[in-house]
Order: structure tokens, then sequence, then C-alpha cells
């Protein structure tokens, strides 16, 4: 199974919860809502949950194997980390044009 899309849909500033991320699977199958959070200095993935009647939670889908996981785990995180330095050099630039707009007037 090949990894063929990533796209982070939306990156939280404060918390520990960083990015949710959808997942595209040989083009044909997509997994929705995983989160990439970060704890202890350390980044990970959680997988999509339900809440169970008895307040514990279920992944509604995941990786079967140790090996899988680490797989979709480095991909998602470094799709999350190339997002924010697009992000982050799209600021720095907006910030440069505002700031050579207002030397020149």
């Amino acid at each position: 199974m090949e990894i063929t899309d990533i796209k982070i849909r939306k990156i939280f500033e404060d918390g520990p919860m960083k990015a949710i991320v959808s997942v595209t699977f040989d083009n044909q199958l997509a997994v929705h809502d995983i989160k990439v959070i970060n704890a202890r200095d350390k980044y990970f993935i959680v997988m999509p949950s339900r809440k169970n009647p008895d307040d514990t939670y279920r992944d509604i889908v995941h990786p079967i194997n140790s090996q899988f996981r680490g797989m979709l785990e480095s991909a998602v995180i470094n799709a999350y980390e190339t997002e924010c330095a697009v992000q982050a050099a799209a600021a720095q630039a907006e910030a440069a044009e505002a700031a050579a707009n207002t030397d020149a007037e």
C-alpha cells in the first residue's frame, strides 16, 4: 500500500494537537482526521477514533503492524513539518513586503 497524498487540513498553534490530516492510499482510499500531536517534545499521530458509551475511545481505522505505523507516522509528520515551513516562509515574505511598502511611503 502506497501513500499517494497527504493533505494538512488544519494547523493549530496552541495545545498539544498540532494538525488534522487526511491521507490517501493508492489513489483509492482516503483516511480523514488523523491528528498530529506534540507531547514531551515528540511528534506522533493519533488515528481517527469514536467515543464509546463508556467514555473510552476506539480507533475507526488503524495500522495493523508497527512497520506500517512507523512509515505512516513518518510521512505525516514530514508533511506537517513541510507545511509549517511553507507557511512560515509565506509569513516572512508577507512581512518583508509590508515593510518594503511602508518604507516606500
